[in-house]
């Protein structure tokens, strides 16, 4: 499923300077291709995490539109854009998401519980525990486990649905080489398989794995 931003921008307004607003993200055209991954790479402040959140309908744009097959998913109203990016888009935040009421394994199968399916999504679930080496977790609550061991929960979260896009945000944070490496590679095989994948990230050895990779730079977005 291809994802399209065009004419995207965002805008913020701030008092006490001599300009009072600022783009953090430009007027912005941009497409994530089908079975590739796609990597944005730039500084902090450089406007890739708002980029990617109004990409994941996180975060509606000040002008322009955000295209999800013949879907404006802006123009949905807030129930039908949350079904939506459910079923078609995953997301890995940056930071810690997982939820303290909530089991290692019923944290991955939130996709499914929220929208009271009745998918038996135990077995998936638990493959992508044991895919990303936390499958010795499962019956443990978020606050028990490390900070990498959360990421990996949410990166497991983001694949339950096997959704045609991912959006990747910092994915490795928190994780050693190895558990780097074994993401990337999940990542790539997700894209391999189909998805449109987008990875923003630092990581240099991250553009190894990719097939497009784009620079942020004060809002402004650049192919390299």
């Amino acid at each position: 499923m291809i994802l399209k931003a065009e004419a995207v921008t965002k805008k913020y307004f701030r008092k006490f300077a001599d300009k009072n607003y600022f783009y953090a993200v430009n007027e912005t055209d941009f497409v994530l291709k089908e079975g590739a991954v796609t990597e944005i790479i730039g500084r902090s402040g450089s406007g890739k995490t708002t980029f990617l959140n109004i990409l994941a309908g996180l975060l509606s744009p000040s002008s322009g539109r955000v295209m999800l097959g013949d879907t404006d998913i802006y123009s949905l109203n807030d129930k039908k854009l949350s079904l939506l990016r459910n079923d078609n888009i995953g997301v890995i935040p940056q930071g810690q998401t997982g939820l303290d009421s909530l089991t290692v394994l019923e944290n991955v199968k939130l996709p499914y519980i929220l929208y009271g399916k009745g998918e038996d999504a135990d077995e998936r679930a638990a493959a992508l525990l044991e895919m990303v080496g936390i499958a010795h977790l499962a019956d443990s609550y978020p606050h028990e486990l490390s900070g990498g061991e959360v990421r990996r929960l949410a990166i497991a979260r983001a694949l339950m649905k096997n959704p045609p896009v991912i959006l990747a945000d910092e994915p490795t944070g928190d994780l050693d080489d190895e558990n780097t490496e074994i993401v990337f590679g999940i990542l790539r095989k997700a894209a391999d398989d189909g998805a449109s994948v987008l990875l923003v990230t630092h990581e240099s050895d991250a553009q190894r794995y990719a097939d497009e990779i784009y620079r942020m730079n004060s809002g402004k977005l650049e192919k390299i």
